[in-house]
């Protein structure tokens, strides 16, 4: 296997979960923001406009999370709510000096695991959403062998608030 898999992904015991299709967003969401699946896909389908047995466009997940990132970087997931950060240009490109000419490319999803061994991350590749989530991969099995998928977008998912930092005078 190229990537380490979790079967946490396939594993959900919802009703609505065995009925869907085109699914990958709402698996990906209930992962990262640690909630139960009916909770993602209703979520989903209220937020994000996701029609049942659909898939959620990539336009709309991104639109979502650039309006919660601006809003203080909270999204509410069901009663949850959830810390999002939009990855910028050099958390998904990698930078190449080609004939002296600087150039960004697309990180493959190897590379991005690898550069982010630590958090959780909601990760769009062309036609899917995944969970990367402390450097391991939160997706079906068959995806372990695809490492070359570039990511196209990528998203930090915080599900605890940060504590307050409080100054102290010497």
């Amino acid at each position: 296997m190229y990537l380490k898999t979790n079967d946490k992904y396939s594993a959900f015991n919802s009703q609505i979960a065995k009925n869907e299709k085109n699914d990958c967003f709402v698996r990906a969401l209930a992962i990262a923001a640690e909630v139960d699946y009916d909770t993602a896909h209703q979520t989903a389908r209220e937020v994000f406009k996701r029609q049942d047995k659909k898939g959620t466009m990539g336009a709309m997940i991104a639109a979502v999370f650039l309006k919660a990132a601006d809003a203080g970087y909270i999204l509410n997931v069901g009663k949850k709510e959830i810390g999002v950060e939009v990855l910028s240009k050099t958390h998904i490109k990698n930078k190449y000096k080609l004939k002296g000419e600087i150039i960004w490319r697309k990180k493959t999803l190897k590379s991005f695991i690898e550069s982010h061994k630590t958090g959780t991350y909601l990760v769009t590749v062309a036609g899917h959403a995944l969970t990367v989530k402390d450097g391991e991969l939160m997706d079906w099995d068959k995806m372990a062998y695809l490492p070359t998928r570039k990511v196209l977008a990528a998203y930090r998912i915080r599900t605890n608030k940060p504590e307050a930092v409080q100054l102290s005078l010497f």
